[in-house]
C-alpha cells in the first residue's frame, strides 16, 4: 500500500496547516484589493451651494392658521363649451405659489 493514512493529531495538524495557508493567501489577496481600492480613491469636497436657498415672502396668517389667498397676474385665458353653455377660465397665477401651480378659475368669479 503506497497511501498513507493520517491519524489522529497528524490529521489535525495537517488541517490546521492548510487553514492558515488559506488565510494567508485570503490576507495577500484582500491587502492587494485595499491596496489597489486606495490608490484609486478620491476624496470627495463638498461646498454650500446658496442658490438653492429659497427666498420667501412673509405670510399673514389668521388666527385659524389660514390665509387669504391673493391673485396676482392673469397667465391665460380659455373657453370652455358644454352642450348649451360656455365658461370663460383664466389660469391664475396666485401670491406665494410658483407658476406650475397656477390654476384655472372661472373668469366671472375672479373679476369679483
Amino acid at each position: 500500500m503506497g497511501e498513507r493514512k493520517l491519524l489522529g493529531p497528524e490529521m489535525v495538524q495537517a488541517t490546521v496547516d492548510k487553514v492558515n495557508i488559506i488565510r494567508a493567501r485570503l490576507k495577500a489577496a484582500q491587502d492587494r484589493q485595499k491596496s489597489y481600492a486606495d490608490m484609486r480613491r478620491k476624496d470627495l469636497d463638498f461646498e454650500i451651494d446658496p442658490s438653492h436657498v429659497l427666498e420667501t415672502s412673509e405670510i399673514e396668517l389668521r388666527d385659524d392658521l389660514s390665509y387669504e389667498e391673493q391673485s396676482v397676474q392673469i397667465l391665460g385665458r380659455e373657453e370652455k363649451r358644454l352642450h348649451n353653455k360656455t365658461i370663460s377660465l383664466v389660469k391664475v397665477l396666485w401670491r406665494n405659489h410658483l407658476v406650475e401651480e397656477a390654476t384655472w378659475e372661472r373668469d366671472d368669479q375672479m373679476r369679483r
